[in-house]
């Protein structure tokens, strides 16, 4: 990733921490939709983390931009079946494709800027430097902003009741908050990537 190093490992830690917690959550997920739901998250926390790495500490060379377009166009076209699960739309699978989709592009970005970068030379080359459709990336970042918003909404207790006693101890791994907490994390790492563009 291109920009601040601080930011980029900022991101990495955010983004692999996310993706450690995904992938706990799938051992502790019964076998069907759920474990599959949360390696795909795993999936996308871990791919963020090594795209996260600044480029001086990590240099990608040409493979990297089209090996993270792959890996994140298979976990997009793995999200579309489960997000038309039935007569509707899920909207936590298609936001999942939204985000793999939006991981593609910053790859392609990335690839087209650094392309771009080694054309030039001067004052005007822009080394490194990722590219992107304006009008794009605009309406990602709006999205991943408003989906921010939305999700940290959903971390603020709304009642004083708290959890059910008579339901039990929930497990940590099980627990609604931390998997709004990791999908908040992802999308903030998201529209980070997003400004880097």
């Amino acid at each position: 990733m291109h920009g601040p190093p601080l930011v980029g490992w900022l991101l990495v830690a955010l983004c692999a921490a996310s993706g450690a917690y995904c992938l706990v959550r799938m051992r502790g997920e019964p076998p069907g939709a759920g474990r599959r739901g949360a390696g795909a998250e795993a999936l996308m926390g871990w791919g963020m983390a090594v795209m996260a790495v600044p480029s001086a500490a990590l240099d990608p060379g040409p493979w990297g931009p089209p090996a993270f377009a792959v890996v994140f166009g298979v976990a997009a076209v793995g999200a579309l079946p489960a997000a038309r699960g039935g007569a509707q739309w899920s909207g936590h699978h298609l936001h999942h494709a939204i985000g793999a989709l939006a991981m593609v592009y910053t790859a392609l970005a990335m690839a087209s800027g650094s392309a771009e970068g080694h054309r030039h030379t001067g004052a005007v080359a822009r080394e490194g430097m990722a590219t992107g459709v304006p009008l794009l990336t605009g309406a990602l970042l709006a999205y991943f902003a408003v989906y921010v918003v939305r999700c940290g909404l959903r971390l603020v207790p709304l009642t004083d009741g708290g959890a059910d006693p008579a339901a039990g101890p929930v497990s940590w791994t099980r627990r609604p908050e931390l998997r709004h907490a990791c999908r908040l994390s992802m999308a903030i790492g998201t529209f980070a990537m997003l400004l880097t563009l």
